[in-house]
Order: structure tokens, then C-alpha cells, then sequence
């Protein structure tokens, strides 16, 4: 691999408070190690959260952190943020995936994004890494089929389409004798600093009332936090990242009655009672949700469970191949482990499961 180009004397994040936002910030205080990659940083860090109810939660993480305030789709606090950030290394992390409406997927998503590209340029940052998603690329034709490097855009309803026009907006803004820009997508997340709606998805696995759709076959890539912090610091800093885009995931799809499978004896591992009942569900109502989720949508209305249950029968897989030999990444983390150090963290924070 090459070597990483010098740590830079600024950082700045955006979607500090976000579960991504804080296990970078982790990384950050623990100054690099197993599992975290290369994420040493000496210098100074700048934080943007969204309300002022957000700053505890970056400074329980990162104390010497400057916590920023404010809305990523308003250009004034961007410009703040970035104000003399010439040199440094903007990681661009904010966004929404459940909006009270979809509007909202546009508003923070694209424009947020726009805004912060923007204003990067001017402030003379070095690089800006952006944590997109595998929404662009909607979902894979066959249960065998995964995402390449190269994959062409194919984005899953209002949510996939914001992000797909904030990664061009991303593109557009590469220069390699300026701003240098790298895109990572990330699939479903798991790992500590978990929101809300993943610990209602532990409890649902643990009471048997998580949906399983069809036989189970379908494959779900996935990504423990800790690596996607390793994938995102070598965005940052890898010399042959630069204007390129990469899957971060662990290093194989998992297939959903793996997924629930491995949640469950994990559960019972760490002394969780688990019920024996399983509901099952015909991959028709996968389909009947996804038309339901597009219905609503098309009236500007977002509804987060038939968004959900929607996606539950499709396989979104991607290969991890390029990432692996052009920045050297090497996910740490599967399942199994990563699944028991959640539930661990829930554990440690009285997060009732």
C-alpha cells in the first residue's frame, strides 16, 4: 500500500452527533488502533452538529472537539465551519435517511451537500471525503448479483436520488490541484453509537418480530462502524483516492436469515432471553410495501416502516474489491463479533433492548 499522506492540521465533520459522526470522533480519541485504522489526529478537529441538544454528545466522545452549530443546509453556518479551513480534511457526514417528509431528502442530502462542497472550495480544504450510500444504485437484479466499482446509477425512490445528485455534485467539484474529492458508500450500519431505530431492530429480532420475507436467500451487505471509520480515514489521507468512489462494507453480504440468525445467538450469548417464533412473511409483501413507500412518496409523504418492510425481500450486495486494493482496506469486524459489541455498548449505556 501507499503511504498516507501527512496527517492534516484541521479535520472537519459534519453529522457529528450521527451514529457514523461519533464512532469517527472515537476513533479520533483513541488515537487509532485494531479495528479504528489509521485515524490519528493531533491537530485541530471541528465538529458541526445540528442543535445545540447535539454539543454534549460530541464532547462526551471528543472533548477537544469545537463544536459548530446549525442546519448543513443553511450556506452562512457551512461558511463558518469552513472559515480558514485552507489544508484540511473535510469529512462530510450529514444527512437524512427518515425526514418527516421527502422533501427533507433533498433539502439536507443534496443541497446540505452542495453547500458544503462549496464552501470547502473557497476555504482552500485539501480533501473532502463524502459517506454516500448504496441507495444510488438502487437494488441488485439477482440474489447473486453484487455492485461493482463502476456501477452505473439506478437510485431507490427520493431517498437514493438525493444522494445520487449530492455524489455528482461531489465529482464535479474534483480537481487534483485543488479540492480532492472521494466518495465512500457505506451500506446498513451496525456498531455502538447505534440510533434508536437500530435498538428497536435488536428488540423485534429478540421478541421474534422481525419480519423475515420469503426464504431468506436475499443478501444484505452491511458495515460495523469501526470499519467504515478505517475506510473513511483511508478516503482521507490514501494518495490514490482522490476522485474516486469506493464501497466500505464488511467483507462479504450476509443473507437475511443469516442476519437474524447471528443477531439472535448473539442476543443469547450476551444473556438475552430470545423468543423461539420467528414471523414469516411471503416476498410479495415486500413488493406490495415498495408500492405503497412509491405511492406516498409521489405525494411528498414518507412513511419509514413501508420504507422498510419495502426493502426487506431485495438483495443490495456490493463487492468490496477496490476498495481492498487501491486503499488497502481490510475490514477487521464481521457479524458475529460486531453484532455482540452492540449489544455490549446498549448494555454499557442502559439501552433497553
Amino acid at each position: 500500500m501507499s503511504a498516507l499522506e501527512q496527517e492534516p492540521d484541521l479535520t472537519v465533520l459534519t453529522g457529528a452527533a450521527g451514529w457514523f459522526g461519533r464512532a469517527y470522533l472515537a476513533g479520533i480519541a483513541a488515537g487509532g488502533g485494531p479495528g479504528l485504522g489509521p485515524v490519528e489526529r493531533s491537530g485541530r478537529v471541528r465538529a458541526l452538529v445540528q442543535t445545540p441538544a447535539d454539543v454534549q454528545a460530541v464532547s462526551d466522545v471528543l472533548p477537544r472537539a469545537e463544536v459548530y452549530v446549525g442546519d448543513v443546509a443553511d450556506p452562512a453556518v457551512v461558511d463558518r465551519l469552513l472559515a480558514g479551513a485552507d489544508g484540511a480534511s473535510v469529512v462530510h457526514a450529514a444527512g437524512v435517511i427518515h425526514p418527516r417528509n421527502v422533501a427533507g431528502f433533498e433539502r439536507v442530502n443534496t443541497t446540505g451537500t452542495a453547500n458544503v462542497v462549496a464552501a470547502a472550495r473557497r476555504a482552500g480544504a485539501r480533501r473532502l471525503v463524502y459517506v454516500s450510500s448504496n441507495s444510488p444504485f438502487g437494488v441488485n437484479a439477482r440474489v447473486d448479483d453484487t455492485f461493482r466499482h463502476d456501477e452505473p446509477y439506478h437510485p431507490y425512490l427520493a431517498y437514493g436520488r438525493s444522494k445520487m445528485l449530492a455524489e455528482e455534485a461531489v465529482r464535479a467539484a474534483h480537481d487534483p490541484a485543488g479540492l480532492q474529492t472521494v466518495i465512500v458508500r457505506p451500506p446498513w450500519f451496525y456498531g455502538p453509537w447505534q440510533p434508536l431505530r437500530q435498538t428497536t431492530f435488536f428488540r423485534m429480532v429478540r421478541t421474534g418480530r422481525f419480519p423475515l420475507l420469503g426464504d431468506g436467500s436475499q443478501r444484505r451487505s452491511m458495515v460495523y462502524v469501526d470499519n467504515l471509520v478505517q475506510g473513511v480515514a483511508l478516503a482521507e489521507r490514501h494518495p490514490d483516492a482522490a476522485g474516486q468512489a469506493f464501497w466500505i462494507a464488511d467483507r462479504r453480504p450476509y443473507p437475511m436469515r443469516e442476519v437474524l440468525d447471528t443477531v439472535k445467538r448473539a442476543l443469547v450469548d450476551e444473556g438475552f432471553e430470545v423468543a423461539s417464533r420467528q414471523v414469516r412473511l411471503p416476498a410479495l409483501a415486500g413488493r406490495v410495501a415498495e408500492r405503497i413507500d412509491r405511492l406516498l412518496q409521489s405525494r411528498g409523504v414518507y412513511h419509514q416502516e413501508f420504507h422498510v418492510l419495502g426493502e426487506m425481500d431485495k438483495t443490495i450486495a456490493c463487492d468490496i474489491g477496490f476498495s481492498e486494493k487501491v486503499l488497502g482496506y481490510d475490514p477487521a469486524v464481521e457479524l458475529y463479533d460486531g453484532m455482540r459489541r452492540s449489544i455490549r455498548w446498549c448494555v454499557a449505556q442502559g439501552v433497553e433492548i
